[in-house]
């Protein structure tokens, strides 16, 4: 077999799965948070960010300060800007919330209206999305204030 055919079989799928952690912005040494972990969760979406911050995501009694929080939501989960506001506190000032939820057709599917319309609410700006398999991630920052006159 030729050399060239080998690497591309064998390269695919690794390659898909590195995605996830690049798609989410995602590297080395940064503390992520996981929260709204549940059986449904996607373990290889889980195990690329792992394997990017070369260690575990901490859950929601950690008290370190989070440089990007996983909040895995679904429909009926609840308050998503309770959540939100929960996700914040132990944020870093240039911190990422990413929203995940199931895609369209999915169990547990939340309306992109929800995501945009609960950001605000909570302090936070919408800022891009990302197809991560069955379930989209949106993208959540901590909008940048001018530092506050005296």
């Amino acid at each position: 077999m030729h050399p060239q055919f080998k690497e591309v079989t064998t390269g695919v799928a690794a390659a898909d799965a590195q995605n996830y952690a690049q798609k989410l912005g995602i590297t080395r040494d940064m503390v992520v948070q996981e929260l709204g972990w549940d059986e449904d969760t996607d373990d290889d979406l889980r195990a690329d960010v792992e394997d990017a911050i070369g260690g575990e995501t901490l859950d929601e009694d950690s008290d370190e300060v989070i440089d990007v929080v996983l909040l895995w939501w679904r429909d009926g989960d609840g308050d998503l800007v309770d959540a939100l506001m929960d996700a914040i506190g132990p944020l870093s000032d240039d911190g990422i919330v990413w929203v995940l939820s199931p895609k369209t057709g999915m169990s547990g599917h939340v309306e992109p209206s929800e995501i945009a319309e609960s950001a605000p609410t909570a302090g936070l700006t919408q800022t891009s999305a990302a197809n991560l398999g069955d379930w989209i991630g949106s993208r959540l920052v901590q909008p940048k204030t001018p530092a506050t006159k005296r």
